[in-house]
């Protein structure tokens, strides 16, 4: 009897899944979470990849890391590598959650340089989580690419993305202040800003970096 029940509620929770509801999606989705079964992973994975709703999304995300990493891992890896924009973006948000380093190989430089700012944003997050200890420069270099890229707020994801990884930015940004680019030199500046005084601000760090920027400067006399 217990085993129907569970059997019933188990196609319940995956067709809830796709209510049309985003509420009734929302709670499906906590109860995937609640009460994890490999059944569950195809579908969990496959709705990130369609789900319109932020805050379902973040469940869905949590519902995949409450089931074994064994299980999810090589999903979302190939999620990761999937033609569909959210597709990749929900996928690497869950690898960071999950935060297994086996997930390294799949951050490739294209993944940190793509198109769509919000997989990007997605790939410097996942990046920091998973290198490798000893890799930490050499994931710099590459974020620092990045700089002066999009508007404020992916602009602000590369720079916490790099200061997540500490000191061992400080040549990356140093040399992006010299760039050619003075988007670039003015997102390196802001940063180095952040680096040193987290208090700051964003907001406060890119003005100071501009004007340093407009009078020709590299912000590094006097550090």
């Amino acid at each position: 009897m217990t085993t129907i029940r569970q059997e019933a509620e188990t196609v319940r929770a995956l067709q809830g899944l796709e209510d049309d509801s985003s509420s009734v999606r929302l709670r499906a989705a906590l109860a995937v979470g609640t009460t994890p079964d490999p059944r569950f992973v195809d579908k969990l994975v496959e709705r990130c990849a369609i789900e319109p709703e932020f805050f379902v999304r973040d469940m869905l995300t949590w519902a995949l890391t409450r089931h074994p990493v064994s299980m999810t891992l090589p999903e979302l890896v190939r999620e990761v590598r999937s033609e569909r924009t959210q597709a990749r973006s929900q996928a690497l948000h869950t690898l960071s959650k999950i935060g297994d380093r086996r997930a390294w190989p799949v951050i490739t430089r294209a993944l940190l340089s793509d198109a769509d700012d919000e997989v990007a944003r997605s790939a410097w997050r996942a990046a920091v989580v998973l290198v490798p200890e000893g890799e930490e420069a050499d994931l710099a270099a590459a974020l620092a690419t990045q700089l002066g890229r999009g508007e404020r707020e992916t602009q602000l994801s590369l720079s916490r993305a790099l200061i997540a990884l500490g000191d061992t930015i400080a040549p990356a940004l140093h040399a992006a202040t010299t760039a050619p680019d003075p988007g670039k030199r003015t997102h390196a500046l802001a940063t180095q800003r952040l680096l040193r005084d987290p208090d700051a601000g964003f907001e406060f760090a890119i003005e100071e970096a501009k004007r340093v920027t407009a009078l020709g400067g590299s912000g590094q006399e006097g550090r």
